[in-house]
């Protein structure tokens, strides 16, 4: 289930289901709606409050979810001022399709792609390469849909370079975000999962990391103001305010580098 969020109510505002279309309550004249991917929750989360105090009278509303079903909610027209996705790939689309202003794009931090297994795994159990993971102990392992989950896409293309997805897709337990991989492995649902180190970093008291994943290609998120942004000052204000050493404080805190 994806959440909505207006920070400074710190309460959730609408809930739907992966694939159905966003609703969202009409935003007053200092609204921000803001959706960003999954895995930028927590940071964005407490980068948002710190944003409204800054601007005295302003509401920041995020909505977290993978980043290719927000680009689907984008498309069909929900009212979403800013948009900040976890891969190049899914804001290439925004933009091919004329849905963002391409002169506020940005790419404002980088991340990388671990293996983490549920913490009771011991020693003997811990993979430690991905080869590991077409042994005979690893039945289910949680990752993103690669259609549509940021996560999954990197996932699949490092597994085909390594000519193991085929050993590995018939074990896949498919997520809708990045953070659903999380908690099937934090719960012990899966006997490992792929997720972004920093997501690993969120419950360290229920999962631990096996080891990191390289990857041919950075993982990158770009930011961008919408072209049909309410309040486009606003709006130009809040990337600007993302890409602060402010704000990137908070993101280095959460484990995410500098591109």
């Amino acid at each position: 289930m994806l959440s909505f969020v207006r920070v400074r109510l710190g309460a959730c505002c609408a809930t739907l289901f992966a694939g159905s279309f966003l609703s969202i309550a009409p935003a007053h004249a200092a609204d921000l709606i803001v959706s960003a991917a999954a895995s930028l929750t927590n940071a964005f989360t407490e980068i948002g409050k710190a944003f409204e105090a800054k601007n005295p009278g302003s509401k920041v509303q995020f909505n977290f979810a993978a980043s290719g079903p927000l680009l689907q909610q984008i498309a069909k027209g929900a009212p979403v001022d800013v948009f900040a996705s976890a891969d190049e790939e899914t804001m290439d689309e925004a933009q091919k399709q004329d849905l963002i202003d391409a002169a506020t794009r940005a790419d404002f931090v980088r991340n990388s792609l671990v293996v983490i297994v549920p913490v009771e795994a011991t020693a003997k159990t811990m993979p430690k390469s991905l080869v590991d993971l077409g042994g005979a102990t690893y039945q289910k392992i949680a990752l993103g849909q690669p259609a549509s989950v940021p996560v999954g896409r990197y996932t699949k293309s490092t597994l085909e370079q390594a000519n193991l997805w085929s050993t590995i897709e018939p074990r896949m337990i498919g997520a809708q975000s990045v953070r659903q991989a999380l908690d099937y492995v934090a719960r012990g649902e899966v006997d490992a999962g792929f997720v972004y180190a920093t997501d690993a970093a969120v419950m360290p008291d229920k999962v631990r990391v096996a080891f990191t994943v390289p990857t041919s290609q950075t993982i990158l998120y770009p930011i961008a103001v919408l072209k049909n942004a309410g309040d486009k000052a606003l709006a130009q204000r809040f990337v600007r305010y993302v890409a602060s050493p402010e704000s990137l404080a908070v993101l280095a805190r959460y484990g995410f580098a500098r591109p």
